[in-house]
């Protein structure tokens, strides 16, 4: 899908036809098809591959630069519908005069921008919204880790009751999630310090000037960005001391469940043999005795009470 987006002088985000490509607009790309690429391509002589590229699901953060064009792939942090969390290439493509963002689906760090949060950026300031995608997209990372850590406080506090492997399976999407998010975080870490460094080249300055301001900016964006990788660090070293120490709770769990019922197996066990015992058709003792039965009754509930009180002194309840 093409959109073109353009800021007026009011301040508001107008769309655009899509056979009208001026200067200082946005162009998103969202699982574009092929014209639309080439068309892309062709007009603003753009490299196809480069665009193309950033469809790929495993496409690694990187930095081009040439004569006409400054190009960043970074990967997106993603929460899809079934809640769970992964990363999405994103590419960014600053020439002359128009900003390029192109990504294989929809997603909220992109969708941010729109007519209702159009005071915020700029299309015509191209640097500066660059810049404010970079720090938005550093943002979302922050905002997801904070859903991990309380999805993981719910799990931990599930686990304390459960002896099922439900829980511990969540657990392991969350990891799986850090993982990306950890790989993701690094690689857009390396692709924003080699930013910072062009940005005072001659190639940069002639393409799209930087301001100071613009330079501070970006400063904020690795600062979070290094912050975002701690937080993931951190998490990380935490989900996993609590895989394996709930893993051994769900054993001990299941442990004290089968202690439980062997205890009440012997436990009911012993009414069961005196039955059995004077159940049988040969002489037994009581056997001729009027109160016989309330006899045996009596011995059953004596044992049974008994091997109660001692299981509940060993700890057996």
């Amino acid at each position: 899908m093409l959109r073109i987006y353009r800021t007026e002088e009011d301040g508001k985000l107008v769309k655009l036809k899509k056979n009208k490509i001026l200067p200082m607009t946005w162009i998103s790309l969202v699982n574009p098809n092929e014209d639309e690429l080439q068309l892309i391509s062709n007009f603003l002589h753009v490299d196809y591959d480069l665009l193309n590229n950033s469809l790929d699901a495993d496409e690694r953060s990187r930095i081009e630069q040439d004569t006409n064009s400054l190009a960043i792939i970074i990967n997106l942090p993603l929460l899809d519908d079934e809640g769970n969390f992964d990363t999405l290439p994103c590419g960014l493509v600053l020439t002359a005069k128009n900003l390029i963002t192109i990504c294989a689906r929809d997603n909220r760090v992109l969708n941010a921008f729109n007519r209702s949060t159009a005071q915020t950026f700029d299309t015509r300031e191209r640097a500066r919204f660059l810049l404010n995608i970079l720090y938005k997209c550093t943002q979302y990372y922050l905002k997801y880790l904070t859903i991990i850590n309380k999805r993981t406080e719910d799990i931990e506090y599930a686990l304390r009751k459960t002896t099922s492997n439900k829980e511990l399976f969540q657990l392991m999407e969350i990891q799986k999630s850090l993982v990306y998010f950890t790989t993701a975080l690094k690689d857009n870490h390396l692709v924003l310090l080699k930013l910072l460094r062009l940005l005072r080249t001659p190639a940069i300055i002639k393409l799209v000037p930087f301001t100071d301001d613009d330079i501070e900016l970006l400063d904020d964006v690795i600062i979070e960005n290094k912050q975002a990788i701690e937080m993931v660090d951190m998490h990380r070293s935490i989900l996993e001391g609590m895989m394996d120490g709930f893993a051994s709770i769900i054993n001990n769990n299941v442990n004290l469940v089968m202690k439980f019922l062997a205890a009440i197996t012997i436990i009911l066990s012993i009414p069961t043999m005196l039955a059995s015992f004077w159940g049988m058709n040969v002489p037994v003792a009581f056997a001729n005795n009027p109160n016989g039965f309330w006899i045996v009754m009596g011995l059953s509930a004596f044992g049974t009470i008994a091997t109660i009180i001692y299981f509940r002194k060993r700890g057996m309840f």
